[in-house]
């Protein structure tokens, strides 16, 4: 996952209401419509749809229409791929030079 996916799928888990909405999503054995989720938030619809709207623009969740309704679920391999792009950039982060860390450097 390139940085700037990597800086997108982060600005769209930034918000405890998008993790909210993935909990439920997750929790679903089917894919669930707008309805289904605000029903589970003290939130307007319209509010739901702006946070549904934030996670299918990063990819982290797919729409389906069925009828009338969208239906949404989770993209599994998209939060897969997240999730090792996050641990690569965190190793990384740990093996930051001694010349680029002050703190390291005075104790070589």
């Amino acid at each position: 996952m390139e940085d700037e996916q990597l800086s997108l799928t982060l600005r769209a888990l930034g918000h405890p209401v998008r993790l909210e909405i993935l909990r439920i999503l997750m929790a679903r054995a089917d894919s669930c419509c707008c309805n289904d989720i605000t029903d589970c938030l003290s939130l307007a619809q319209s509010t739901v749809s702006q946070h549904l709207k934030v996670l299918l623009d990063a990819g982290i969740i797919e729409r389906e229409a069925r009828g009338t309704r969208n239906n949404y679920c989770v993209c599994i391999d998209r939060l897969a791929a997240f999730g090792t792009a996050v641990t690569a950039y965190l190793d990384k982060l740990g093996r930051v030079p001694a010349a680029c860390n002050p703190t390291l450097a005075s104790t070589f």
